[in-house]
């Protein structure tokens, strides 16, 4: 008997259209090869720039206390470690496992120096040293990460933090 389709003919077919669809929407980190997924998560994510950016507060808060600042200046440069550290954090997973782990154990770090210092800066000593010493770890953790990066893309990734002015010139 021809006419319409049987219920379970619709119901495989549906299935397929819809399995069709969502491997049609798989971003660049979830399908190709592994040097593609993690080049294409560096930049959506902005991999390099967060771990630049960590390195960068992380330092800020060494200058901040070598400068003798205020408590509250030391406390914004604390919290903006934390902050950065925690979305960062947010960026994860990469789609490397062991990059993600990397970096994970990193910004946990950061986060963690981050708040200790924001505790400790108006004055209680301890919360300051357990600071320092998980920045001192935090900059190893950051360059494994940006080692592992680097290695699975294939190329040195930048952890720069500023964007190139723009090249004005004509003739280049």
């Amino acid at each position: 008997m021809r006419g319409r389709p049987s219920t379970a003919v619709i119901a495989v077919a549906t299935v397929v259209v819809g399995a069709i669809t969502l491997v049609g929407c798989a971003g660049p980190e979830e399908s190709g090869p592994p040097a593609a997924r993690v080049s294409a998560w560096v930049s959506t994510a902005g991999g390099g720039a967060a771990i630049g950016t960590v390195e960068v507060d992380s330092a800020n808060i060494g200058n901040a206390i070598a400068h003798h600042s205020s408590p509250a200046a030391i406390k914004t440069v604390c919290a903006l470690l934390t902050n950065d550290a925690e979305t960062a954090i947010g960026n994860l997973p990469t789609p490397d496992t062991q990059l993600t782990d990397d970096l994970n154990n990193a910004y946990q770090d950061g986060a963690a120096a981050g708040d200790d210092c924001f505790k400790g800066a108006s004055g209680t000593k301890a919360l300051m040293r357990r600071s320092a010493s998980e920045r001192k770890k935090l900059i190893p953790l950051l360059a494994t990460a940006a080692q592992r990066m680097s290695a699975l893309v294939g190329h040195t990734t930048s952890t720069s933090t500023t964007q190139p002015a723009p090249d004005n010139d004509p003739f280049n």
